[in-house]
């Protein structure tokens, strides 16, 4: 296995398990203690693991654009709630639209009012939260599940048959030049394929997350149309991305 693929491998099991040991890691990955030791090092230098004594955990767990835990998150949720209003303030009668897995993009679900809409999403929580709805038309993509998404090969081929008119999607980390990334490849391909379709792209994201790299990029600022971002993020770091050429909505 190469050092990248199990560098991802360690950050989906600290995405399911936030903490985990030398020896857990070795046993799973079949390599040993010294060069697991040597990828967490590494890994703690970018910002993405703590050392523990006898292992590692993960460094920022609110980061993450998929949700980790049994329940949707609550960090930060104001933030969250400013976004969601501002996608909502995007939205048209009859839009097709699709919601990447993420607890921003919950968010958006939960600020729907009764405009008559087509939702795609792959995220098990914002499919229960739409259920309810009776505006809303789902369109759940086939896939697997990882954690609160479903993915897959299955899931990416169908969403390239689809006519969608916006994409809200979510990243662990949003930087000038790196775009927009996630930790682990479970989702990359389906949110590149989000990208790829939909004819304008949004990017919703925290201000906690812009000037972060994650390991994977899905997608450069050029292939997004406009960041939603919330009022804590600084006049000085939005006209950075502005010069990097996005737009930047944190009013």
């Amino acid at each position: 296995m190469n050092p990248i693929r199990r560098h991802e491998k360690i950050m989906e099991l600290l995405l399911q398990q936030k903490e985990v040991t030398v020896q857990e890691l070795s046993a799973q990955l079949g390599v040993t203690g010294k060069t697991i030791r040597e990828d967490l090092s590494l890994l703690e230098e970018r910002g993405f693991v703590l050392r523990v004594h006898g292992g590692a955990m993960l460094a920022q767990s609110e980061q993450f654009g998929i949700l980790p835990s049994r329940e949707p998150l609550t960090i930060f949720s104001e933030e969250k709630t400013e976004i969601a209003a501002k996608a909502c303030a995007l939205l048209e009668p009859n839009d097709i639209i699709a919601l990447d897995g993420g607890s921003t993009t919950l968010a958006i679900a939960r600020a729907i009012g009764s405009l008559p809409l087509t939702v795609v999403t792959n995220d098990l929580y914002i499919i229960s939260e739409l259920v309810p709805k009776s505006n809303v038309r789902l369109v759940v993509p086939g896939g697997s599940r990882v954690r609160n998404v479903l993915t897959g090969p299955e899931a990416v081929s169908y969403l390239s048959h689809l006519n969608l008119k916006k994409a809200f999607v979510s990243a662990t980390a949003v930087h000038p030049e790196n775009g927009l990334s996630v930790y682990t490849t479970d989702s990359l391909e389906y949110k590149q394929a989000l990208v790829r379709t939909a004819n304008h792209v949004y990017a919703v994201a925290d201000h906690h997350k812009f000037g972060r790299t994650a390991l994977r990029t899905f997608a450069r600022l050029s292939d997004v149309e406009l960041i939603l971002t919330d009022s804590g993020l600084s006049t000085e770091q939005a006209e950075e991305f502005r010069k990097a050429g996005v737009r930047v909505d944190r009013d």
